[in-house]
């Protein structure tokens, strides 16, 4: 006769081995999507890296020029520019294989609130990225070219430092557009409320420029367009969560009507 708690704890290593497996598959997949991108991609690296480096160059002084001081960077550099973009581009069947992997293990309102936030977390974090490329970085150069003017010196910059300079800049704005995701997580989750998202603003306000400060070079105008887009994107996020889950309940009064 067979031991029931034996025969339970096989059951329960089968179903961890077999949660491994699939967890192996997924990622298999996923890392395939992402090969096959960049093998697509690569022929195209040194081009992909010159439309990665055009805010850049169109700003530069007369005279001034990216350079390389590896001596593989000139190689690596635009191999790494393409692998991040096959990255992007592969990302909605990463998530998609995350998703696949996740999805048995969450009840049915879960799944209906995770399609759509993955969706518009991944096009908020593409629209972070477009900002950055097509505002941020024409006026961040544009700026760092006049306050070098006075100085008299050839603005060059090595190309591995400016894939450094750009990712982070990308991470931080994709980062930034996700904030409305995040306010209508918080609301969602009643970690906090409308009201109470409301009353923070002044602390929203400053703390989005101090991010700024941190993140961005240090000038007024970088500044300003990274704490203007993050106060804006959380208003964002307090007005899509007031159409998604509606407002604050109201509370609930005793029998004296005393609100607790």
């Amino acid at each position: 006769m067979s031991d029931p708690q034996q025969n339970s704890s096989e059951g329960t290593e089968e179903s961890f081995i077999s949660h491994l497996v699939e967890l192996r598959d997924r990622i298999i997949k996923a890392g395939i999507a992402v090969i096959v991108v960049f093998l697509s991609l690569v022929y195209w690296a040194t081009d992909i890296f010159k439309l990665l480096a055009r805010p850049l160059m169109e700003n530069l002084p007369k005279g001034g020029r990216m350079i390389v001081t590896d001596v593989t960077g000139s190689f690596f550099v635009p191999v790494k520019v393409t692998m991040l973009v096959a990255l992007v581009i592969a990302l909605p069947i990463v998530l998609y294989q995350i998703w696949a992997f996740v999805a048995p293990g969450l009840y049915q309102h879960e799944k209906k609130l995770v399609v759509p936030l993955v969706g518009s977390s991944y096009l908020l974090f593409l629209c972070g990225m477009a900002f950055a490329y097509f505002v941020v970085f024409p006026t961040i150069f544009r700026v760092m070219a006049h306050y070098n003017a006075p100085l008299d010196v050839q603005m060059s910059t090595d190309i591995d430092n400016y894939l450094s300079f750009v990712l982070s800049m990308f991470i931080a704005f994709g980062v930034t557009f996700e904030v409305p995701i995040i306010v209508v997580l918080l609301v969602r989750m009643k970690v906090l409320t409308l009201k109470k998202l409301r009353s923070i603003r002044p602390y929203v306000v400053v703390g989005a420029f101090i991010v700024s400060a941190v993140v961005t070079p240090p000038d007024v105008f970088s500044q300003l367009i990274l704490a203007l887009p993050l106060i804006v994107l959380y208003e964002a996020g307090i007005i899509a969560a007031r159409l998604i889950i509606g407002k604050d309940p109201e509370p609930v009064a005793d029998e004296e009507g005393a609100t607790p």
